[in-house]
């Protein structure tokens, strides 16, 4: 049997469930959901995301927490192993200070053992910079590399 891969969703994924003004990334952050709801991957969050969430307005807070309720998901307690991490990639420059919580994200998953780290956030996370930094740090600090994509990488094209 092939082990399931682990997804962490950042708070812009989670977001994107309902996102009028982008239906495309919606359309497809929706079909990642199904495979979710469906249990083909182990799904994490950590609880920066809930704390992210309640700055939503009520409509859109309460449709999302809806979304969270379709799937069984880990949530993941900032630690101060994953504070220390995220201090490391803000200290070499790879997540500029203002953007910890992108940092933040990233050592979640990467000290959860997460196989993916999956957001929509293309201007701190996923991006060249972010994940060869952020792998040059796991390695020297001896965590696993993380492999960072959009939604869009991890669903089918029809």
């Amino acid at each position: 049997m092939d082990k399931k891969l682990t997804l962490y969703f950042d708070t812009s994924v989670i977001s994107h469930l309902d996102q009028p003004d982008n239906p495309q990334n919606t359309l497809i952050t929706q079909k990642l959901w199904d495979s979710c709801k469906n249990q083909e991957y182990i799904v994490f969050i950590s609880e920066l995301v809930l704390i992210e969430l309640e700055g939503c307005n009520p409509a859109k807070k309460s449709k999302l927490y809806g979304y969270l309720r379709q799937v069984d998901y880990n949530l993941i307690f900032l630690t101060k192993e994953i504070s220390n991490l995220a201090e490391k990639y803000i200290n070499s420059a790879i997540i500029p200070q203002k953007f910890r919580s992108d940092a933040l994200h990233i050592a979640a998953a990467t000290v959860s053992n997460c196989d993916f780290l999956v957001s929509w956030n293309f201007k701190h996370i996923v991006r060249a910079k972010t994940i060869l930094g952020v792998n040059g740090i796991n390695k020297l600090t001896g965590y696993k590399e993380i492999q960072i994509v959009s939604p869009n990488m991890l669903v089918d094209e029809e």
